[in-house]
């Protein structure tokens, strides 16, 4: 999911950039410190979208840089748990397949794939349909479902993700569900 939230970052700038051009100096190292990366609080950080205030500088004995703080808006992802992504399958296993929705890593085990489809290894290893309509290969895009994520300080990690169907055909998708996830069945047209 994403979100537009307001955070807040201390900048270090040196003396050679103090001058009329300032704060466009501040902007750009702040953009270049922070957009990609991820604060397992808030997620990862897509794009600064406007800087509210940067205060006042503190200078720092002994080096002469500044330590400005600045209060900054920010488009931020972050996955949760239950929410339905849709990603782009980097690699294919027969342990289960690795997809990407954006900036996090996604694993899908061969338990949450449904039953008739079975890995076939070769030059372009995939998981097939008995009949063929479906297949799961390098590049595809498949759509899943979060069942569970793991947020380090650096990094947010989705885990145990139900395989929800390929974007490009897009069959009808019926859910079995007990206490733990059961399985899925799905029902081409």
């Amino acid at each position: 999911m994403f979100f537009h939230i307001v955070l807040e970052r201390k900048i270090q700038l040196h003396p050679r950039y103090f001058g009329p051009h300032l704060r466009d100096k501040l902007v750009a190292k702040l953009m270049k410190e922070v957009e990609g990366t991820c604060s397992g609080r808030h997620g990862f950080v897509v794009a600064i979208t406007g800087v509210e205030d940067i205060g006042k500088g503190l200078i720092r004995e002994g080096t002469g840089f500044v330590t400005f703080p600045v209060k900054y808006q920010c488009v931020v992802f972050r996955p949760f748990k239950g929410e339905i992504l849709e990603a782009v399958v980097t690699m294919v296993n027969k342990m289960g397949f690795f997809a990407e929705a954006g900036p996090v890593q996604i694993f899908v085990s061969n338990h949450l794939i449904p039953d008739d489809m079975e890995y076939q290894a070769g030059d372009m290893p995939n998981y097939t349909t008995s009949d063929g309509s479906v297949k799961i290969q390098k590049d595809c895009e498949v759509r899943l479902k979060i069942m569970g994520t793991r947020v380090d300080a650096t990094e947010i990690v989705c885990f145990l993700c139900a395989f929800w169907s390929q974007t490009v055909t897009l069959p009808i998708v019926s859910w079995v569900f007990n206490s733990s996830f059961v399985g899925l069945k799905l029902a081409h047209k």
